[in-house]
Protein backbone atom coordinates (compact mmCIF):
# COMPACT_ATOMS: atom_id res chain seq x y z
CA UNK A 1 0.00 0.00 0.00
CA UNK A 2 1.53 3.51 -0.90
CA UNK A 3 1.47 6.76 1.65
CA UNK A 4 -1.26 8.92 0.85
CA UNK A 5 -0.36 12.02 0.47
CA UNK A 6 -2.38 13.54 3.69
CA UNK A 7 -0.19 10.62 6.00
CA UNK A 8 2.89 12.80 3.64
CA UNK A 9 1.78 16.38 4.80
CA UNK A 10 1.31 15.26 8.46
CA UNK A 11 4.79 13.92 8.17
CA UNK A 12 6.19 17.56 7.00
CA UNK A 13 5.04 18.89 9.59
CA UNK A 14 6.23 16.80 12.30
CA UNK A 15 9.74 17.23 11.04
CA UNK A 16 9.65 20.58 10.44
CA UNK A 17 9.68 20.82 14.13
CA UNK A 18 13.69 18.91 13.72
CA UNK A 19 14.75 20.74 10.65
CA UNK A 20 14.45 22.76 7.85
CA UNK A 21 13.97 22.27 3.92
CA UNK A 22 16.86 21.06 2.53
CA UNK A 23 18.17 23.08 -0.57
CA UNK A 24 17.06 22.70 -4.45
CA UNK A 25 19.88 24.09 -6.31
CA UNK A 26 20.74 24.14 -10.13
CA UNK A 27 23.70 22.88 -11.27
CA UNK A 28 25.01 24.47 -14.81
CA UNK A 29 27.61 21.72 -15.43
CA UNK A 30 24.50 19.34 -15.83
CA UNK A 31 21.86 21.09 -17.34
CA UNK A 32 21.82 21.26 -21.68
CA UNK A 33 20.16 22.66 -24.42
CA UNK A 34 17.25 20.28 -23.65
CA UNK A 35 16.58 20.49 -20.13
CA UNK A 36 17.91 21.88 -16.63
CA UNK A 37 19.15 20.13 -13.84
CA UNK A 38 18.51 20.57 -10.05
CA UNK A 39 20.59 18.81 -7.31
CA UNK A 40 18.29 18.12 -4.31
CA UNK A 41 20.94 18.21 -0.90
CA UNK A 42 19.90 15.68 1.32
CA UNK A 43 22.98 15.93 2.31
CA UNK A 44 22.00 18.98 4.75
CA UNK A 45 19.95 16.70 7.15
CA UNK A 46 21.03 16.44 10.50
CA UNK A 47 23.60 13.11 10.04
CA UNK A 48 24.66 14.35 6.60
CA UNK A 49 21.73 11.94 4.83
CA UNK A 50 17.91 11.82 3.64
CA UNK A 51 17.60 9.13 6.50
CA UNK A 52 16.27 10.99 9.53
CA UNK A 53 13.05 11.82 7.37
CA UNK A 54 11.90 8.10 7.76
CA UNK A 55 13.93 7.25 11.35
CA UNK A 56 12.21 10.21 13.19
CA UNK A 57 8.61 9.94 11.19
CA UNK A 58 8.30 6.07 12.37
CA UNK A 59 9.81 6.44 15.60
CA UNK A 60 7.56 9.60 16.60
CA UNK A 61 4.04 7.88 15.38
CA UNK A 62 4.61 4.43 16.60
CA UNK A 63 5.85 5.99 20.25
CA UNK A 64 2.59 7.62 19.80
CA UNK A 65 0.86 4.33 19.92
CA UNK A 66 2.65 2.22 22.80
CA UNK A 67 5.10 2.08 25.14
CA UNK A 68 8.75 2.12 23.31
CA UNK A 69 11.59 2.01 25.95
CA UNK A 70 14.23 1.13 23.15
CA UNK A 71 14.80 1.16 19.35
CA UNK A 72 16.61 -1.19 17.19
CA UNK A 73 18.01 -1.04 13.28
CA UNK A 74 20.51 -3.21 11.44
CA UNK A 75 22.07 -0.59 8.98
CA UNK A 76 25.09 0.05 6.61
CA UNK A 77 25.01 3.23 8.18
CA UNK A 78 23.17 5.99 7.22
CA UNK A 79 19.91 4.38 8.56
CA UNK A 80 21.54 3.62 11.27
CA UNK A 81 22.56 7.33 12.22
CA UNK A 82 19.46 8.50 11.72
CA UNK A 83 17.79 6.26 14.21
CA UNK A 84 20.39 6.60 16.41
CA UNK A 85 19.65 10.84 16.30
CA UNK A 86 15.82 9.99 16.02
CA UNK A 87 16.00 8.08 19.72
CA UNK A 88 17.88 11.21 20.92
CA UNK A 89 15.62 13.55 19.47
CA UNK A 90 13.04 11.43 21.65
CA UNK A 91 14.62 10.77 24.57
CA UNK A 92 15.07 6.75 24.14
CA UNK A 93 17.98 4.55 24.04
CA UNK A 94 19.00 3.02 20.72
CA UNK A 95 21.13 -0.17 19.93
CA UNK A 96 22.27 -0.49 15.93
CA UNK A 97 23.48 -3.68 14.39
CA UNK A 98 26.05 -2.99 11.96
CA UNK A 99 27.89 -5.72 9.29
CA UNK A 100 31.19 -6.15 10.29
CA UNK A 101 33.91 -3.18 8.43
CA UNK A 102 31.48 -0.94 8.38
CA UNK A 103 31.62 2.51 6.63
CA UNK A 104 33.74 4.30 8.99
CA UNK A 105 32.80 7.89 8.71
CA UNK A 106 28.96 6.13 9.21
CA UNK A 107 29.71 3.96 12.50
CA UNK A 108 31.47 7.08 13.82
CA UNK A 109 28.51 9.68 13.59
CA UNK A 110 26.34 6.43 15.22
CA UNK A 111 28.58 5.83 17.83
CA UNK A 112 28.26 9.75 18.32
CA UNK A 113 25.01 9.64 19.08
CA UNK A 114 25.47 7.60 21.69
CA UNK A 115 24.06 4.33 20.25
CA UNK A 116 25.05 1.18 21.80
CA UNK A 117 26.60 -0.53 18.41
CA UNK A 118 26.91 -4.11 17.47
CA UNK A 119 28.91 -5.72 14.55
CA UNK A 120 27.56 -8.74 13.54
CA UNK A 121 28.23 -11.16 10.44
CA UNK A 122 29.75 -10.23 6.83
CA UNK A 123 29.93 -7.80 4.99
CA UNK A 124 26.05 -7.26 4.04
CA UNK A 125 22.69 -6.74 5.98
CA UNK A 126 21.84 -10.47 6.54
CA UNK A 127 23.09 -11.64 9.86
CA UNK A 128 23.10 -7.69 11.31
CA UNK A 129 19.14 -8.34 10.35
CA UNK A 130 18.96 -11.32 12.20
CA UNK A 131 20.54 -10.09 15.05
CA UNK A 132 18.46 -6.90 15.67
CA UNK A 133 15.22 -9.28 14.80
CA UNK A 134 16.39 -11.49 17.53
CA UNK A 135 17.44 -8.56 20.01
CA UNK A 136 13.94 -6.76 19.19
CA UNK A 137 11.99 -9.62 21.04
CA UNK A 138 12.25 -8.06 24.18
CA UNK A 139 9.66 -6.09 25.94
CA UNK A 140 9.61 -2.82 24.94
CA UNK A 141 11.87 -2.61 21.88
CA UNK A 142 10.83 -1.34 18.58
CA UNK A 143 12.68 -3.25 15.71
CA UNK A 144 13.20 -0.09 12.88
CA UNK A 145 13.35 -2.04 9.84
CA UNK A 146 14.27 0.40 7.27
CA UNK A 147 13.46 -2.17 4.08
CA UNK A 148 9.57 -3.15 5.65
CA UNK A 149 8.33 -0.69 8.37
CA UNK A 150 5.25 0.48 6.96
CA UNK A 151 4.99 4.25 8.37
CA UNK A 152 8.76 4.79 7.42
CA UNK A 153 8.05 5.93 3.60
CA UNK A 154 5.97 9.20 4.83
CA UNK A 155 9.38 10.43 6.14
CA UNK A 156 11.12 10.47 2.63
CA UNK A 157 8.03 11.17 0.86
CA UNK A 158 7.94 14.83 2.53
CA UNK A 159 11.61 15.25 -0.31
CA UNK A 160 8.44 15.33 -2.91
CA UNK A 161 6.49 17.27 -1.62
CA UNK A 162 9.67 19.95 -1.09
CA UNK A 163 10.71 19.25 -4.35
CA UNK A 164 7.26 20.06 -6.08
CA UNK A 165 6.95 23.23 -3.87
CA UNK A 166 10.47 24.59 -4.79
CA UNK A 167 10.30 23.41 -8.64
CA UNK A 168 6.42 23.04 -8.91
CA UNK A 169 7.85 22.19 -13.03
CA UNK A 170 9.98 19.31 -12.31
CA UNK A 171 9.25 16.58 -14.54
CA UNK A 172 11.80 14.19 -13.62
CA UNK A 173 13.09 12.80 -10.37
CA UNK A 174 16.27 10.51 -9.97
CA UNK A 175 16.82 8.39 -7.13
CA UNK A 176 18.77 6.18 -5.59
CA UNK A 177 17.46 3.04 -4.87
CA UNK A 178 18.82 0.58 -2.16
CA UNK A 179 16.00 -1.16 -0.07
CA UNK A 180 13.53 0.96 -1.85
CA UNK A 181 12.48 3.07 1.29
CA UNK A 182 12.96 6.11 -0.36
CA UNK A 183 12.15 5.72 -4.04
CA UNK A 184 8.64 4.43 -2.56
CA UNK A 185 8.11 7.21 -0.27
CA UNK A 186 9.07 9.88 -3.02
CA UNK A 187 7.14 8.01 -6.39
CA UNK A 188 3.74 7.63 -4.19
CA UNK A 189 3.95 11.50 -3.22
CA UNK A 190 5.43 12.87 -6.24
CA UNK A 191 2.67 10.97 -9.00
CA UNK A 192 -0.36 11.87 -6.71
CA UNK A 193 0.97 15.50 -6.66
CA UNK A 194 1.64 15.62 -10.65
CA UNK A 195 0.87 12.43 -12.08
CA UNK A 196 3.07 12.80 -15.18
CA UNK A 197 6.17 12.83 -13.46
CA UNK A 198 8.78 10.81 -14.33
CA UNK A 199 10.31 8.56 -11.25
CA UNK A 200 13.58 6.81 -12.11
CA UNK A 201 15.35 4.45 -9.53
CA UNK A 202 19.22 3.98 -10.16
CA UNK A 203 20.83 1.29 -8.49
CA UNK A 204 24.43 -0.10 -8.62
CA UNK A 205 25.43 -2.35 -10.93
CA UNK A 206 27.18 -4.64 -8.89
CA UNK A 207 23.85 -4.71 -6.07
CA UNK A 208 21.44 -5.41 -9.11
CA UNK A 209 18.90 -7.10 -7.24
CA UNK A 210 15.73 -4.68 -7.30
CA UNK A 211 16.59 -3.69 -11.15
CA UNK A 212 16.08 -7.37 -11.99
CA UNK A 213 13.37 -8.16 -10.06
CA UNK A 214 11.84 -4.53 -11.36
CA UNK A 215 12.63 -5.58 -14.80
CA UNK A 216 11.04 -9.34 -13.93
CA UNK A 217 8.27 -8.59 -11.71
CA UNK A 218 9.49 -10.85 -8.97
CA UNK A 219 11.23 -11.05 -5.78
CA UNK A 220 14.23 -12.00 -6.66
CA UNK A 221 17.86 -12.19 -5.04
CA UNK A 222 21.62 -11.92 -5.61
CA UNK A 223 24.83 -14.00 -4.55
CA UNK A 224 26.85 -11.06 -3.34
CA UNK A 225 25.88 -7.27 -3.47
CA UNK A 226 29.98 -5.84 -3.37
CA UNK A 227 30.07 -1.97 -4.63
CA UNK A 228 31.68 0.67 -3.62
CA UNK A 229 28.12 1.88 -2.85
CA UNK A 230 27.29 0.97 0.58
CA UNK A 231 24.08 3.00 0.79
CA UNK A 232 22.74 1.03 -2.55
CA UNK A 233 24.40 -2.50 -1.35
CA UNK A 234 20.84 -4.94 -1.03
CA UNK A 235 21.16 -8.08 -1.86
CA UNK A 236 17.74 -9.56 -1.07
CA UNK A 237 14.44 -8.05 -1.76
CA UNK A 238 10.95 -8.04 -0.18
CA UNK A 239 7.61 -9.23 -2.50
CA UNK A 240 5.88 -6.17 -1.52
CA UNK A 241 8.57 -3.28 -2.28
CA UNK A 242 8.91 -5.27 -5.56
CA UNK A 243 5.05 -4.85 -6.38
CA UNK A 244 5.05 -1.49 -5.38
CA UNK A 245 8.16 -0.42 -7.14
CA UNK A 246 6.85 -2.13 -10.30
CA UNK A 247 3.40 0.60 -9.98
CA UNK A 248 5.40 3.83 -9.06
CA UNK A 249 8.57 3.67 -10.86
CA UNK A 250 8.69 4.45 -14.70
CA UNK A 251 12.33 3.14 -15.03
CA UNK A 252 15.56 1.26 -13.60
CA UNK A 253 19.07 1.86 -14.45
CA UNK A 254 22.21 0.60 -13.66
CA UNK A 255 25.49 2.82 -12.37
CA UNK A 256 28.81 1.17 -12.23
CA UNK A 257 31.45 2.01 -8.85
CA UNK A 258 33.95 3.45 -11.73
CA UNK A 259 30.64 5.89 -12.70
CA UNK A 260 29.99 6.79 -8.93
CA UNK A 261 33.48 7.95 -8.46
CA UNK A 262 33.08 9.94 -11.44
CA UNK A 263 30.19 11.38 -10.59
CA UNK A 264 31.28 12.03 -6.79
CA UNK A 265 34.68 14.04 -8.36
CA UNK A 266 32.72 15.96 -10.67
CA UNK A 267 30.49 17.01 -7.53
CA UNK A 268 33.01 17.95 -5.62
CA UNK A 269 35.19 19.40 -7.91
CA UNK A 270 32.46 21.60 -10.26
CA UNK A 271 29.67 21.57 -8.09
CA UNK A 272 31.65 22.26 -4.73
CA UNK A 273 29.14 19.50 -3.28
CA UNK A 274 30.23 16.30 -0.99
CA UNK A 275 28.36 12.77 -1.46
CA UNK A 276 29.34 9.60 -1.00
CA UNK A 277 29.01 6.74 -4.01
CA UNK A 278 25.22 6.04 -3.12
CA UNK A 279 24.58 10.15 -2.82
CA UNK A 280 25.91 10.62 -6.60
CA UNK A 281 24.50 7.27 -8.18
CA UNK A 282 21.55 9.98 -9.83
CA UNK A 283 24.15 12.16 -10.79
CA UNK A 284 25.98 9.34 -12.28
CA UNK A 285 23.22 8.17 -14.51
CA UNK A 286 22.75 11.16 -15.75
CA UNK A 287 26.47 11.91 -16.76
CA UNK A 288 26.51 8.62 -18.45
CA UNK A 289 23.34 8.92 -20.49
CA UNK A 290 21.37 6.15 -18.33
CA UNK A 291 18.55 8.92 -17.55
CA UNK A 292 15.78 9.88 -20.27
CA UNK A 293 16.05 13.72 -20.66
CA UNK A 294 13.90 15.94 -18.93
CA UNK A 295 12.74 19.47 -18.69
CA UNK A 296 13.37 20.06 -15.06
CA UNK A 297 15.48 17.22 -13.92
CA UNK A 298 16.04 16.59 -10.14
CA UNK A 299 18.54 14.39 -9.23
CA UNK A 300 18.96 13.40 -5.43
CA UNK A 301 22.23 13.50 -4.08
CA UNK A 302 20.94 11.62 -0.83
CA UNK A 303 23.81 11.63 1.48
CA UNK A 304 27.45 12.99 2.12
CA UNK A 305 29.10 10.49 4.45
CA UNK A 306 32.10 8.95 2.23
CA UNK A 307 35.21 7.76 3.88
CA UNK A 308 38.11 9.54 3.41
CA UNK A 309 39.70 6.86 0.94
CA UNK A 310 37.13 6.55 -1.15
CA UNK A 311 37.26 10.41 -1.85
CA UNK A 312 40.49 10.52 -2.16
CA UNK A 313 39.99 8.08 -5.02
CA UNK A 314 37.47 9.52 -6.74
CA UNK A 315 39.39 13.09 -6.53
CA UNK A 316 43.28 11.65 -7.10
CA UNK A 317 42.45 8.59 -9.02
CA UNK A 318 44.18 6.15 -6.36
CA UNK A 319 43.70 5.08 -2.86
Amino acid sequence: MHSSISTAREAHALLRRYFPTTRLVSAPSLSSKSGTVYLKLESDLPTGSFKPRGALYALSVNMGRRQIDEVTACSTGNHGAAVAFAATQLGIPATIFLPTHPNPVKRARIAALGAKIVEEGADDLSAAFRQASAYAQKNGVYFLNDATDPDLPAGPATIALEILEQLPTTDTIAVPMGDTALIRGVAAAAKQISPAIKIIGVQAERAPAYYLSWKQGRSLSTETCDTIADGLATRTTDPANVQAIRSLVDDVVLVSDDQMLAAIRHLAIVEHIIAEPAGAAATAALMHSALPPGRDTVLLVTGANIPPDVLRTAICGRP
